[in-house]
C-alpha cells in the first residue's frame, strides 16, 4: 500500500454537500489545498449551507457551491467540470418515507446513473469514489450467518432486501451495481467503492440529518427506556469514513469496494457508553426482549416490519475490515468518543431535552 498521493492541481466535485459525512470530507480535501466544488440542492440557502461557507474561509483549499439535483439528468455536468475526482456521496439515509421507490430508490439508483453518466460526459474525471454501504452487502443480520466464513467480505452482496423489505438496504444494492455496471462500460476513469457500517459521530452542521442522529435521539429522549431493540451493527467514526474517502480517492492502487467499520456494538452497548456522562438521561439499562419488538416494533414505526425484526434482531454481525487496513492504510479509532460527542452535540443543540 502506498501512501496518499494529494494533488490539488484539479478540483474535486462532491455531491450532497451539506450531509453529514459530506461536511468532514469537505473539510478534510480543503484541509490538503483542494478547490472544492460543493453541489447542493440549493446554494442560496444561507442556512444550510452556512457551515460549508465557514469551512471554506477557514481552510487553505477553496469552495464553490453548484447548484445539482439527483433526479435532473445533466444537472451535475457544470459542478463537475475539470475535476480530476468525483465523490459521490448524495444518497437518502432515512427510515421517514411513505412510499419506498420515490423516497430511497429512485434518489439513490437514478442519482448515482445521472453522477455517472456525468462523469462519462467529463474527460477531466480520473477517479469515482462511491459512498455505498455495508447494507449494499447484507440486508438482515442473519445473513452474515451465510456468508462464507460467516463474515462479511467485499465479495458478498445483499440478495435478501427487496422494496417491500429493507427498502434502504435494496436502494442501495442497485445504486452500487449500477455504478459497477457504467464503470465498467469505460476505461478512463476507475470507480472505488467505501462501504461503511452504521456511522456515528459530530456533525459539522447546526442541525444535521441522518438515521445515525435519529437513533440517538432515541437513546437520550426516552423512547427506548423500556429496553433497547437486541440489534448488534457494526459502528464507525464520521471522521474515519471522510479519511477512507480520501485514501480511496488518492491512494493510487486503491480499487474495488471498501468495507469501513471499527467495532460491532448493540444499541444498549451505545447507552453504556453515554451513561457515565449523561446519566440523567433515560437511556436504556437492558435489551427488551425479542419478542416484545417482534409484537410491538411494526406499531411503533409503519417501516419496521415483523420479518425484518426475526431477521435481524438477536443475531450476530461480523465482518472483515482487512481490506481498508492493508489497500487503504485505514486504522480506526475507538466509536465511543464519537458516540459520547454527538450526543453532547445533540445536548447542546436542544435536540435531546434534559
Amino acid at each position: 500500500m502506498s501512501s496518499p498521493v494529494y494533488d490539488s492541481s484539479k478540483p474535486v466535485l462532491v455531491t450532497g454537500a451539506t450531509g453529514y459525512l459530506a461536511g468532514w470530507l469537505v473539510k478534510r480535501l480543503l484541509e490538503e489545498g483542494f478547490t472544492v466544488h460543493a453541489a447542493v440542492r440549493d446554494p442560496d440557502n444561507a442556512a444550510k449551507v452556512a457551515h460549508l461557507r465557514a469551512l471554506g474561509d477557514s481552510h487553505p483549499g477553496t469552495l464553490v457551491l453548484f447548484r445539482a439535483d439527483l433526479l435532473e439528468e445533466g444537472s451535475y455536468d457544470a459542478a463537475m467540470a475539470g475535476c480530476g475526482v468525483v465523490f459521490h456521496t448524495a444518497s437518502p439515509f432515512t427510515s421517514k418515507y411513505d412510499d419506498a421507490q420515490t423516497g430511497l430508490v429512485d434518489p439513490a439508483l437514478n442519482g448515482t446513473r445521472n453522477v455517472l453518466n456525468s462523469a462519462n460526459r467529463t474527460d477531466s474525471v480520473q477517479r469515482v469514489v462511491l459512498t455505498s454501504s455495508c447494507a449494499a452487502i447484507y440486508g438482515d443480520n442473519i445473513d452474515v450467518a451465510k456468508a462464507p466464513g460467516g463474515q462479511l467480505t467485499e465479495a458478498v452482496w445483499n440478495t435478501s432486501s427487496r422494496l417491500d423489505h429493507q427498502a434502504y438496504s435494496y436502494s442501495k444494492t442497485v445504486a452500487e451495481r449500477a455504478a459497477w455496471e457504467i464503470a465498467e462500460a469505460q476505461s478512463r476513469w476507475r470507480l472505488v467503492a467505501v462501504n461503511p457500517a452504521f456511522i456515528l459521530g459530530p456533525g459539522l452542521a447546526p442541525a444535521q440529518t441522518s438515521e445515525s442522529f435519529n437513533v440517538m435521539r432515541q437513546l437520550g429522549d426516552g423512547t427506548m427506556r423500556p429496553g433497547a431493540p437486541p440489534l448488534e451493527i457494526g459502528m464507525v467514526d464520521v471522521r474515519d469514513v471522510a479519511e477512507a474517502h480520501m485514501r480511496a480517492a488518492f491512494v493510487p492502487e486503491a480499487n474495488g469496494r471498501h468495507i469501513v467499520f471499527s467495532e460491532v456494538h448493540s444499541f444498549k452497548d451505545l447507552a453504556d457508553m453515554l451513561r457515565p456522562e449523561f446519566g440523567e438521561y433515560p437511556l436504556p439499562r437492558r435489551e427488551a426482549p425479542k419478542w416484545l419488538i417482534w409484537l410491538i416494533g411494526p406499531l411503533l414505526s409503519k417501516n419496521l416490519s415483523r420479518p425484518e425484526i426475526a431477521a435481524s434482531m438477536g443475531h450476530r454481525w461480523a465482518a472483515d475490515n482487512g481490506k481498508s487496513k492493508r489497500e487503504l492504510g485505514m486504522s480506526y479509532r475507538p466509536v465511543d468518543g464519537a458516540v459520547r460527542e454527538m450526543f453532547r452535540q445533540m445536548v447542546e443543540a436542544g435536540v435531546v431535552k434534559r
